[in-house]
């Protein structure tokens, strides 16, 4: 018997085959086929088999909100039972020619003579075959004990089956977020997020997890930057089990009736090289190299969806609708080439928008092994900078830019377009805290950074970035980046990076080495080139430690140093048996230096404060990095005298470090610029607080009775503007930026989400309604109206107010002000004063005279 056969075999009736066939359907149709020319093979017995197995009710998004659909089926942000009605509709309305129960073993053939075998032993013929079986597959478990207890699971169909129980969510996607938010409406719900932020999350979702974290009366709670370390039974005869969470502060029991794990799954990767279609490396998130249009290395056979690159659902159906018109000889533009086309309308030449990003991708090393469909991504959420030479070429080339931008301002949200600047302008300043990371496509970048007056100058070229310092560090810019002549960069924001990082094991390892070179360069070689310190980085040794965790003891013998790449760390003597804090030290900084330049019993011991991440370089590596530089070795060994000159003022001075071990716990080993009052001349008029008031609109940042004191050194409730802000992590809007000279502020983004306040460890952050308007100075003081200057804690907001809604507040170091911060110009005795840790070890020792 005959086997029948297709023009376009369709495996997989999820979003992207669904929109395939539809298409195919469609033309079908329009040229009056006698019997369909295309099939749609689908192993399950309904469509959508992922989003059938969401949870019920769940809430899905139409992401990229970037992009317009392009498919024959009809698709809008929705419910799951919404949608799932649509398209059913939808393949009914188009006459797709679909086969529920068709689970396909094998692929085998050609172009134009493909054999598709079926489980039930049947085949079927095509000339063209469509891949679009997702990453459907095993769920990748927790790894650790305990991971198959019978209440651990890896899917959640409906979250109201849960009643009254206490749930560990477990991971940071999309698919955890809405489990651990729907089941948080009637469970005791915590989610676990393996990294300091939801890096990977749609807009939406993100949004959502943080309100709800941040909501008190909401029974969600979320552990960041932790993991599962093992899972064992209750108690016997109980229900729950015993989570052991390893947390930045140590490990944690945590007792549960129930954890869902929602990490991934394992892509069937054996099936699809099986049909012969290869893959990049042996990654566990490689992708099949294809074409532009989504042809795999065999001929005739095409790979769209999650398993193509991206797994959202608007890109998989735009997907779907190319590939069939692809097959049908029709080449046309991907939907989301006019953004492209906009984003390179500034460069110097004139290419297609697609050879452009084959260029722009092969140019650069790092992105080689992305998949285009993400890379593509990247260029869309970054900005292009072209550089021209000063003259006629920049003047036509910023009319054109500026002709464009007013073209594009009538639109609702405008797309990103290029930024022309002239060759010799400055990209960013050293001081300055921006994250976002930069690549080099074409020309080059100077980077110049001041050490002791003198100048050192890097040249960067094609294929290069810069940046990452404080991408990764959160640091200030260590240098000034200057745009040489005829340079192209793409400028990527950090939320973007981090998103890849967190998913490209290729672009992670490519930033995490260049910053180690450089801050080699930084703190040993400034002379030295990346290719002079390519062999010493590799062998480096880069370590974690938690907060309270030691890193070396006194007394042991030191054979190392240490860089502080983040975080902040307290070195301490044992006098008398007492643990005396000597000093505090913070990113950028080195400790254990003596044990190479002198003394190599370790003098101090050295603890996290927080969470820390440290280079730790041996004595050979050292030796190699200085042992040509005796200009760098004596500003070492100065550098190394200052210390323990500064350590033993401490050290011989206990009362002087009890004041310093006050300000340690109290989280000044993170603060860049703090509000100290000495209380024994503090009168306590709070001129400060009204000063405030009156400098910001009304409200009050500071809290000057609050907080706590000791030996008359009083820290009040007011911003410490942290080196690595808690604040600033998972704001939705990016409201809250970095002037260049360190004030933490929230700008008029604020949605009002309150996650900030949430973070903030230190409570000073609150969500207030802007203040009602004032009676002016004169009518108080003459008539006595309203109630003088500072905050009216009874009033009640405005009408427009309240629409606005509450809005996060906080100290912002009145960094708009010339005269400096308020409070501290206000107070008459001079009791407040804003002071950074460069000042401490002042601080106390006045205290002490």
């Amino acid at each position: 018997m005959p086997m029948d056969s297709y023009r376009i075999a369709i495996i997989g009736a999820g979003p992207a085959g669904m929109s395939a066939a539809a298409r195919a359907a469609r033309l079908d149709a329009e040229t009056g086929a006698a019997s369909p020319t295309h099939i749609l093979l689908e192993g399950f017995s309904l469509p959508a088999k992922t989003i059938q197995r969401y949870q019920k009710g769940k809430h899905v998004m139409a992401e990229p909100g970037f992009l317009d659909l392009r498919s024959d089926i009809e698709f809008e942000a929705g419910s799951r039972e919404h949608i799932l009605d649509k398209w059913q509709s939808g393949l009914q309305a188009n006459g797709v020619n679909i086969r529920f129960g068709a689970e396909v073993t094998r692929i085998s053939g050609s172009k134009g003579n493909f054999v598709v075998e079926l489980s039930s032993g049947e085949s079927l013929g095509a000339e063209f075959v469509v891949l679009s079986i997702g990453l459907e597959g095993n769920p990748r478990k927790l790894g650790v004990e305990g991971q198959d207890l019978p209440n651990v699971q890896y899917q959640l169909d409906d979250p109201k089956e849960y009643d009254s129980e206490r749930i560990i969510v477990v991971g940071a996607g999309d698919a955890a977020i809405e489990n651990a938010l729907a089941l948080a409406e009637q469970n005791e719900v915590w989610i676990l997020n393996r990294r300091d932020e939801f890096s990977r999350a749609k807009e939406g979702n993100l949004n959502a997890i943080l309100a709800a974290i941040s909501d008190p009366n909401q029974k969600l709670h979320c552990y960041y930057s932790t993991s599962v370390k093992s899972v064992v039974p209750g108690a016997q005869g109980s229900t729950a089990m015993v989570a052991t969470l390893d947390t930045p502060e140590g490990e944690v029991a945590l007792e549960c009736e129930r954890i869902i794990a929602r990490l991934g799954a394992i892509p069937p990767r054996r099936f699809v090289e099986s049909c012969g279609i290869e893959f990049p490396n042996e990654k566990r998130d490689a992708k099949p190299e294809l074409s532009r249009y989504y042809e795999s290395n065999v001929p005739g056979l095409y790979v769209i969806g999650s398993l193509a690159g991206y797994p959202l659902i608007k890109q998989a159906m735009n997907q779907g609708y190319d590939v069939v018109e692809f097959i049908g000889g029709n080449f046309i533009q991907p939907a989301d080439h006019p953004l492209l086309e906009y984003q390179f309308n500034g460069l110097p030449y004139e290419r297609e928008v697609d050879d452009l990003i084959e260029r722009f991708q092969s140019l650069i090393p790092m992105f080689r092994e992305l998949n285009s469909l993400a890379f593509r991504e990247l260029v869309i959420e970054s900005n292009v900078i072209v550089s021209f030479p000063d003259g006629p070429e920049y003047a036509e080339a910023n009319k054109k830019a500026e002709s464009l931008a007013a073209r594009l301002s009538q639109m609702a949200k405008p797309p990103r377009m290029t930024r022309v600047i002239r060759e010799g302008d400055v990209i960013y300043e050293p001081g300055e805290f921006g994250t976002s990371f930069y690549t080099i496509v074409d020309g080059e970048v100077t980077l110049e950074r001041e050490s002791d007056g003198v100048t050192h100058t890097t040249t960067l070229s094609r294929g290069e970035f810069f940046g990452e310092m404080s991408l990764l560090s959160g640091r200030p810019r260590l240098e000034r980046a200057i745009a040489g002549a005829s340079c192209i960069v793409v400028e990527s924001p950090r939320r973007t990076m981090v998103k890849l990082m967190n998913s490209n094991d290729t672009v992670r390892e490519g930033i995490e080495w260049i910053f180690v070179v450089r801050e080699l360069q930084n703190q040993f070689a400034p002379n030295a080139s990346v290719a002079d310190l390519r062999d010493i980085s590799g062998r480096v040794q880069i370590h974690n430690y938690k907060a309270g965790e030691t890193i070396f003891t006194e007394g042991e013998r030191g054979d190392s140093l240490h860089v502080i790449r983040s975080g902040g760390v307290a070195l301490s003597r044992n006098i008398d048996g007492e643990d005396i804090l000597v000093a505090q030290v913070r990113g950028g900084k080195r400790i254990g230096e003596m044990a190479l330049m002198g003394d190599p019993t370790r003098r101090e011991t050295a603890r996290a404060s927080v969470a820390v991440e440290t280079i730790e370089v041996s004595r050979a590596e050292f030796i190699e990095l200085v042992r040509d530089d005796r200009d760098q070795i004596r500003k070492l060994q100065d550098a190394v005298s200052q210390q323990v000159t500064d350590n033993a003022r401490m050290a011989v001075r206990p009362e002087s470090g009890s004041v310093m071990d006050f300000l340690m716990d109290e989280g000044l080993g993170e603060a860049t610029n703090v509000l100290i009052i000495n209380e024994a001349l503090c009168v306590g008029c709070d001129n400060c607080e009204k000063a405030c008031a009156e400098t910001h609109g009304g409200i009050s940042r500071l809290d000057r009775d609050a907080g706590p004191t000791y030996a008359n050194v009083h820290i009040p409730t007011s911003c410490r503007h942290c080196e690595q802000p808690h604040c600033m992590k998972d704001c939705p809007p990016n409201a809250i930026r970095r002037a260049e000279t360190g004030e933490v502020y929230i700008n008029a983004d604020c949605i009002g989400c309150g996650n900030c306040e949430q973070n903030c460890p230190y409570d000073v952050i609150q969500m207030k309604y802007d203040a009602p308007p004032k009676p002016g100075l004169l009518r108080w003081l003459l008539f006595g109206a309203g109630n003088g200057p500072g905050e009216d804690q009874g009033a009640s907001p405005t009408e427009a107010a309240a629409k606005k809604g509450k809005k996060a507040t906080k100290c912002d170091a009145c960094v708009d002000q010339k005269a400096g911060p308020a409070c501290v110009n206000a107070c008459p005795t001079g009791a407040a004063m804003r002071i950074g840790p460069s000042q401490y070890i002042d601080l106390v020792e006045e205290r002490r005279r």
